[in-house]
């Protein structure tokens, strides 16, 4: 259970909240232009567009869960059981690895038009990482500070998407969530409107014209409430307050620990939040034990080393 928001001031942003019963060991890092990067069925990248986000590195290989490139292009994974549906290797396409896939197309893409037109050419193929690290059901918010796509791999085939929200949760598919954002079209900010003439009615609070507005945690009402929440946001643009602004978006769909029962009497809670500013690429992040974001500057270390940073 995640969600993951691409969000624009005066700089863009993009982030998400990783909602997980357990951690993986994942931590902040760095993969510089020269890290060689292997792919289990492609050709490696020698050299690429450094990259930052939050990974567990699993023999010497970041598995990451989102990452920005110092181009501006950003994606991140998010959980899509039942649904998401691996591909065998294709001959005439490029087999990609499901937890390859991030590093893919960050290491070689400048944009979402870019990565529009290499996803033409790959096949995301049903691969494990390893015996103990199975593949991973996920679907992709994929965006830089112009557009975002949603990709998604099921029995239809690969499928992607125009995401005009810049939002993405988990389960049901993407136009599902599309279609159901209609049913709260009438939702505002402001008071509720009496449509009743004959009947006097107040406004006895602030936020009524929101009503409705679900606030349960399930992935399509998370969906929904992330779209009110960004779409109705306020900030002045500067790095503060569009910081502050862009947790505070991802606070309002945050699971606290014990709201949500995952299986084995464990609990699913939203183990970090992070926003990158895809412009500077200054990255921040929170765990659920320290709000307090903290920040990292990707421009920091040595972008042309040949190994990892984890910071």
């Amino acid at each position: 259970m995640c969600t993951a928001i691409s969000y624009k001031t005066q700089h863009h942003y993009f982030g998400r909240n990783l909602d997980l019963e357990r951690g993986f060991g994942e931590g902040v890092v760095i993969a510089p232009r020269n890290y060689p990067l292997s792919f289990r069925f492609a050709p490696g990248y020698d050299a690429h567009y450094a990259m930052i986000g939050m990974a567990a590195v699993v023999d010497d290989y970041p598995l990451y869960f989102e990452a920005t490139n110092e181009k501006g292009l950003s994606v991140a994974g998010l959980n899509f059981p039942g649904n998401a549906h691996y591909a065998s290797k294709e001959k005439g396409k490029i087999n990609i690895a499901s937890f390859e896939l991030i590093p893919y197309l960050l290491g070689a893409c400048d944009s979402v038009e870019d990565a529009e037109k290499v996803l033409e050419t790959i096949n995301i193929v049903d691969c494990d990482f390893s015996d103990q690290l199975p593949a991973t059901p996920l679907h992709w918010l994929i965006g830089d500070k112009h557009s975002a796509i949603t990709l998604e791999c099921t029995k239809r085939g690969m499928e992607v998407y125009k995401n005009p929200f810049g939002v993405l949760t988990n389960n049901p598919t993407f136009d599902y969530h599309a279609m159901n954002v209609n049913n709260y079209m009438a939702l505002h900010p402001g008071g509720a409107e009496n449509r009743l003439s004959n009947i006097p009615l107040e406004n006895y609070s602030l936020g009524m014209g929101a009503l409705g507005l679900p606030g349960d945690y399930s992935s399509a009402s998370r969906f929904v409430k992330a779209v009110f929440v960004k779409e109705n946001s306020v900030c002045n643009g500067s790095e503060e307050e569009s910081v502050n602004q862009f947790f505070h978006i991802l606070q309002s769909v945050a699971m606290p620990k014990g709201c949500v029962e995952a299986s084995g009497g464990e609990y699913e809670y939203t183990r970090y939040s992070c926003c990158c500013n895809t412009d500077t690429l200054a990255y921040y992040y929170t765990t659920y034990d320290d709000p307090a974001p903290r920040r990292v500057d990707m421009g920091a270390v040595d972008l042309e080393d040949r190994n990892l940073y984890l910071l």
